[in-house]
């Protein structure tokens, strides 16, 4: 059983009695989501995270919120092909090029899941309240069902996950040098987010590579 699941149904089990069948879409989504702690050793995943910190050209990015542009509350940086332009929140993001660290990385997700990826988004959580919104990876250019492998660096953050058609959120701890892979019908019918805490953390860098179609890259 994956550990995704047990995380997802030890949650459904302490919610309250009035939510009807708690556990039946953690069954559900344990068929989208897989997660696997130590993916990387602590001295692999050490090394890695200060080489992103050095490598990446980390900036704050624009993002559209209710008609508005404003700032992200953490910092980002896009890498990938020439032609992996991406939008996000109503944005263009044009890639820079791949460093050697994404690029070792990419080549061993790809050997390990037969699935080529052009392209990946860093984001970096300086603390406890940097975050990301309830969203969906769901843009035209990814395909109806993408595989997105999420690779995680520095402190464990909690990270949340709910059907669009309403419901409570689940959560996996995401810890230093794991891997959380999303695929099939994960970004059609859920939405996943990763909040703010008050309690003291240090540095997170998440990783997501993904693949943008060919026919609407350009």
């Amino acid at each position: 059983m994956l550990r995704a699941y047990r995380q997802c149904e030890d949650a459904a089990k302490r919610m309250p009695h009035r939510e009807p069948n708690p556990n039946a879409w953690a069954r559900e989504l344990a068929t989208a989501v897989e997660y696997r702690p130590r993916w990387l050793t602590p001295a692999q995943a050490e090394g890695i995270q200060q080489q992103l910190v050095a490598e990446l050209p980390w900036c704050v990015h624009g993002v559209r919120l209710f008609g508005r542009e404003q700032a992200a509350p953490r910092l980002s940086s896009w890498h990938g092909d020439a032609d992996a332009r991406y939008r996000y929140s109503g944005i263009v993001r044009e890639p820079q090029p791949w460093t050697p660290t994404l690029s070792a990385l990419r080549r061993r997700l790809e050997d390990e899941l037969a699935q080529a990826f052009n392209s990946v988004l860093a984001n970096r959580y300086r603390h406890g309240q940097d975050s990301m919104g309830w969203h969906a990876d769901d843009e035209p250019e990814l395909g109806p069902e993408p595989l997105i492998a999420s690779l995680s660096f520095g402190a464990s953050r909690r990270f949340l996950l709910k059907p669009k058609r309403g419901g409570r959120s689940l959560g996996i701890e995401l810890e230093h040098g794991s891997l959380l892979l999303m695929r099939g019908h994960c970004q059609r019918d859920y939405l996943h987010a990763l909040p703010k805490t008050a309690r003291p953390v240090a540095e997170r860098i998440n990783l997501t590579f993904r693949r943008i179609a060919a026919k609407t890259a350009g």
